[in-house]
This record gives C-alpha cells, sequence and structure tokens, in this order.
C-alpha cells in the first residue's frame, strides 16, 4: 500500500528541519546496481529522508561515465526492475519519494525495450503541427506514469545555435526561439494532461556552447539584454504560462557573474531567474556530479551547501548527501529552508494528491510515429532533376548501416530490382560496382547521434563517401542527426532527404517518399555550415 502525503499545512509542523532540508535532495539510483549498493540507498533515504530520486540505467550511464570508458551491460528486464525499485525504495521511506528520470525522448532514453519517440530536432521539423507534439507529451507522461516515474526532467528549451554543441544538439527543437518556446509548450501540456511533471532546461541556456558540461565549464560570454532577446526568451515565455520546475545548467556567464558558474550564483538564481523573471516554482540543479561544477568544489557537501546558499531549491544527483545536509542545516536560516521545502512539498501534493487523471484514449507509439515521420521528411535538393534522373534510371543501392536493420534499403532492392550493398562490410565489391554506375541512393544510418569523432564515422569511410558525392550523381536519405551534413563536404548540386530517425515507421516513409507516394512537408529547423545554410 504506497504512503499518504499529508498535505503542506500538516506537513510544516510535523518534519523536522533536518527532514526538511532532506526532502531537498535528488540522488541518482541505477535500474542494474548492485544489493549492496540498493541497501545503501536504502539506508540513505530512511536516515536522512531523502526526497527524490532520479532514475539512470546503470553507473555506465553517459550520466556518470563522461568519458564513455566503462560498457553499458543491456537488461533486458530493466523496465521490470524499475518497478520493483521504485516500490522498494518508497518501501524505504518515511515521506512519499518523487521519482524522476531524463525521459526527453521516451523512457527508452534510460531503458531497454521501451517505447522511444523522436528526439526534439525532429519534432522541431514539424510545420503547424504542434498538436504532434503534445501527442508525443501525453505518451511520455503516460509512459512515465505507468511504470511510476512522477517527473521527467524535460523537455530541453535551450536555442541549438552552435553546431558544435555536444550536449544540447539533437535534443533542441531548433534555432529559432519562438518556435522552441511554441514546440516546448505543446510538449509541456501533453505531459500536464497526464498528470506528469516537467522540468524547462537547462537555464539560462545551453545552446550556443562547444563545451560539455560534463567534463568541464562552459562559457557563455553574452550580455543580459542579447540572453534576454534569444536564450532566455522561451524560458521566460513558459515561466509566463507555467511550468513545475526549472533545472539550472552548469554554465559561465562572466557578463552576469564574474565569479561564479549559474548554478552557484545568486545573481543568475535569485537575481536573475527568481527576482527579474519573477519566477516562484521549484529550481533544480542539473546534476551536481558533473564536472563543469563538481571540479571546483572538492570538499564534499560544499557544493551543495553553495548551490542552496545561491537560491536552489532541489538538489540533483548529489554525491554527498550527509555532508550537504549537514551543511545546510549549518549554514542556512529557517525561512530560507522553509523556501525551498514548500515548493517542493507543493510539488508532492501536485502529483501524489491528485486521484488519478482522465487521459483520452491516446495513438500507440508505433502509430504516433509513423504520423511524425509522415509530417517531417525535409527535402535539401541543390539539383531537384538530378533526383528524377536517378528515379528513372538503374541506380546503385549503398548503405551506410552497420549494426543497423536496414528496412529502406531491402524496400529499394525489393521494388527496383537494386541490389542493396552495406559499405560497413562490402567496400571493395562496391568499388568495383562503382565503374559501372553513375547513379547512387545511398542510405546514412550514423552510428552516434552525438558529435564526438565524426558521429562516429571511419576517417577512411568518411572520405570515401565524400569522394563518392564529389563524383557521382547521389541522392543522399540520411536517418539520423542533420548535423551530419556539415561533414559529408556536399557539393552545391547535392541532393538530400533528411529522414532524422532511423525507427522502421521513418524508413517506411522514406521508402515511400522515394517511391513518390508522399510529399515532404518538413523544414530544417537548424542552420548548417553547407551551401543551404
Amino acid at each position: 500500500m504506497p504512503k499518504k502525503i499529508v498535505p503542506y499545512s500538516i506537513a510544516q509542523y510535523e518534519l523536522s528541519l533536518q527532514e526538511k532540508v532532506g526532502q531537498l535532495f535528488m540522488l541518482a539510483a541505477f535500474i542494474n546496481d548492485t544489493e549492496e549498493a540498493i541497501q545503501e540507498m536504502e539506508r540513505l533515504i530512511q536516515k536522512h529522508h531523502i526526497g527524490a530520486l532520479c532514475f539512470f540505467h546503470s553507473r555506465a550511464s553517459a550520466a556518470t561515465n563522461f568519458e564513455g570508458k566503462k560498457a553499458v551491460v543491456h537488461n533486458e528486464n530493466s523496465y521490470d526492475r524499475l518497478k520493483e525499485l521504485i516500490a522498494r525504495y518508497q518501501n524505504a521511506a518515511k515521506h512519499p519519494l518523487l521519482i524522476a528520470m531524463d525521459a526527453e525522448w521516451g523512457l527508452a532514453m534510460r531503458i531497454e525495450n521501451t517505447p522511444q519517440y523522436p528526439y526534439a530536432v525532429t519534432l522541431g521539423a514539424l510545420q503547424n503541427n504542434n498538436e504532434l507534439i503534445f501527442e508525443v507529451g501525453q505518451r511520455i507522461g503516460l509512459d512515465c506514469r505507468e511504470v511510476g516515474i512522477h517527473w521527467n526532467l524535460a523537455p530541453v528549451v535551450d536555442i541549438n545555435s552552435n553546431p558544435e554543441n555536444p550536449v544540447v544538439g539533437y535534443r533542441s527543437f531548433g534555432d529559432d526561439k519562438e518556435q522552441v518556446y511554441t514546440k516546448a509548450e505543446a510538449y509541456v501540456k501533453g505531459m500536464e494532461s497526464t498528470g506528469t511533471l516537467n522540468s524547462i532546461k537547462h537555464f539560462p541556456g545551453h545552446g550556443d556552447t562547444a563545451t560539455d558540461s560534463h567534463l568541464d565549464l562552459p562559457v557563455i560570454d553574452k550580455s543580459l539584454e542579447d540572453l534576454k532577446d534569444n536564450e532566455l526568451y522561451p524560458f521566460q515565455k513558459l515561466i509566463e504560462k507555467g511550468v513545475d520546475s526549472v533545472m539550472v545548467g552548469h554554465l559561465s556567464l562572466p557578463q552576469l557573474d564574474a565569479k561564479e558558474p549559474s548554478t552557484t550564483s545568486s545573481k543568475i538564481i535569485t537575481g536573475l531567474l527568481r527576482n527579474e523573471m519573477c519566477y516562484d516554482g521549484v529550481i533544480i540543479s542539473d546534476a551536481l556530479n558533473m564536472h563543469a561544477v563538481s571540479k571546483k568544489y572538492p570538499e564534499a557537501g560544499q557544493l551543495e551547501a553553495a548551490a542552496f546558499a545561491a537560491g536552489m531549491d532541489v538538489l540533483c544527483f548529489s554525491e554527498n548527501p550527509v555532508e550537504g545536509i549537514k551543511n545546510i542545516l549549518k549554514d542556512a536560516t529557517e525561512p530560507r529552508i522553509e523556501e525551498s521545502f514548500k515548493r517542493m512539498w507543493q510539488l508532492k501534493e501536485k502529483v501524489l494528491l491528485k486521484q488519478g487523471v482522465n487521459v483520452p484514449e491516446a495513438k500507440k507509439p508505433s502509430e504516433l510515429n509513423k504520423i511524425i515521420a509522415q509530417n517531417v521528411l525535409t527535402e535539401l535538393f541543390g539539383n531537384p532533376e538530378k533526383v528524377v534522373e536517378i528515379k528513372k534510371a538503374t541506380f546503385l543501392n549503398l548503405s551506410f548501416a552497420p549494426n543497423k536493420y536496414n528496412a529502406f534499403s531491402k524496400k529499394l532492392e525489393e521494388e527496383f530490382n537494386q541490389k542493396s550493398w552495406e559499405l560497413s562490410s562490402q567496400l571493395l565489391e562496391i568499388k568495383k560496382e562503382l565503374d559501372k554506375h553513375q547513379n547512387v541512393v545511398l542510405s546514412i544510418f550514423p552510428q552516434t547521434v552525438k558529435p564526438k569523432n565524426q558521429f562516429g564515422f571511419d576517417s577512411g569511410l568518411l572520405n570515401f563517401i565524400r569522394k563518392l558525392i564529389a563524383k557521382k550523381t547521389v541522392l543522399v536519405y540520411l536517418f539520423g542527426n542533420p548535423y551530419v551534413l556539415d561533414i559529408l563536404k556536399l557539393q552545391t548540386d547535392s541532393n538530400t532527404v533528411l529522414v532524422y530517425q532511423d525507427f522502421e515507421e521513418f524508413q517506411e516513409e522514406a521508402a515511400s517518399h522515394f517511391k513518390g507516394e508522399i510529399m515532404v512537408k518538413g523544414k530544417l529547423p537548424i542552420q548548417l555550415k553547407t551551401f543551404w545554410a
């Protein structure tokens, strides 16, 4: 039987000051963890009255494995394991825990064998169709609630203005502030319809940097006026509409605070966000284990106390909760603690006192993904006549899809009698075939969605693709991050179709597009360095 939460009017008198501080800590919990670590988490929850948990796949997840040196071990039963752990940790808690997760594109961001929805950059390609984004938010909210997650730490409302950004990129709706705002609003409303909490991030804007804040502190050297005109715009508009929480990123903004990063800056958290932007809801930190800030505070508990003193309410991924609680109790006033406790507790009330949410029957994930695919495909044609020529003549059906299910190339093989060739395993044979063909359809499935190490392309193979594009008449279908086009060295007459995702539903619609059965409706939501920019 789940524990019940008492209203704040009672809790403010029932909980001790130490319990109230414990409620402000959100610890990282790992779905695939040792029994010893699980028992230690239960002890921390019981003894220190921890208020929230944020679940990650394992200790090899990107959130703790910044350099990517640990191999992720997949567990087919992660979903069931998560449900078991949530029940176990809730049982250990005196007061009900808020359970959180980063589920920007669904539970699949952290859990195997769960529905995955399109990345934000894909949704950014939708035109005048934000109801589909509402439905994505709604479906993700339903998936979260079903497994026991109350708080989806999403959406990203950073404006994606730097193609070298290693953290945001595909997680942003695009580089236009109005589009980012309206699409994020639709996503938030979709989640709200299911009673799932949201968090807009990464305040005051993580889009215009090439530094990974997991590893180092990004610097955004812009004036407040410039920030208000761009980065802060979606935050301000969404705050005015009402959001559950704002996540503060780890950023250096020297024109706002020359000494402190945003995480520990009272000028940014209290002065700008709380006072100037009139936000009175929960302010949560980005993960405090990230090296952008953790390196600056080597003494255990010092970072947590500094962030709280700056105006933070919830301390996410605290690695030193015991020392952090002790330092806050020592340094902070009782009224200041009560402010944050009240905000956090009222967030719990909002989601835990609700007697169920009536949600209209939502589309199944596959059906929703198919409709989105039909509406986001984007043509970037430098020479449309050549596309017609390729479709009328014979062509070489090439793909780069190592370890991927490539339904697109198989469809072309079946329907056009053009054998499918795979670059990663048949390069020698392909070089011979190229002597017989001028026209090429090249489907590209990048190894990674992040720009690090050329999106996972081997340098030799990347050079081969570049030469191919320069010498042959090539139609590219890109099933991945659109920024991949910037490394292909496209020509002024190159022709590309952006598919954005490699889901089977997207591959099927791409094949339908090649056959001329559907028209494209999407628009590139970012600027590229290529000739389209």
